[in-house]
């Protein structure tokens, strides 16, 4: 069955107007796009989109060999598009997901304490050498004082955690 609309776009009297052709296509176009979101919703935006881009050009569009043709490359670059904004958008949200990290455990708030009642650069020497894992030279070099300096605050500041840090 073929409508009127669709039927008005055969015959030889000119290019169609706007509204026979939107008759004509919109649907199936709809259809088209349709399959290829897997949301009607959305298929119809786009084809509706893709029409409202056609309106303004229609005296150049409609003499184009294939109107249709142009339609649907716009209604697929809509939709295109929309996916690649979406896949944005959801990384985006992905990234800015509150992460629910566990709390310290005991250990780890038994060390934090012990670390604090250590002197300052007592402190720095053994979080410089254990935990940023930099050589007694790059401490020595970075605070400017002698190798021998840093090794005395290592071992102050590892007897200091070893007595606390000790099971009774």
């Amino acid at each position: 069955m073929v409508s009127q609309a669709a039927r008005a776009l055969t015959d030889d009297t000119g290019p169609p107007t706007f509204e026979d052709f939107y008759a004509a296509h919109f649907q199936r176009l709809s259809l088209q796009l349709f399959a290829y979101t897997g949301d009607f919703g959305q298929a119809q935006d786009v084809v509706q989109e893709a029409f409202c881009r056609a309106l303004p050009r229609w005296e150049k569009v409609s003499r184009y060999d294939d109107p249709l043709s142009w339609l649907r490359k716009v209604a697929w670059n809509l939709a295109t598009s929309r996916f690649r904004r979406l896949r944005v958008q959801q990384a985006h949200a992905r990234r800015q997901r509150e992460e629910h990290v566990d709390g310290p455990g005991p250990d780890r708030v038994a060390l934090a304490r012990a670390l604090a009642t250590l002197p300052e650069r007592q402190r720095r020497a053994v979080i410089l050498y254990h935990l940023a894992d930099l050589s007694i030279a790059q401490i020595a070099e970075q605070e400017d004082v002698a190798e021998g300096t840093v090794k005395s605050w290592l071992h102050r500041g590892r007897t200091a955690l070893a007595a606390q840090l000790t099971d009774a």
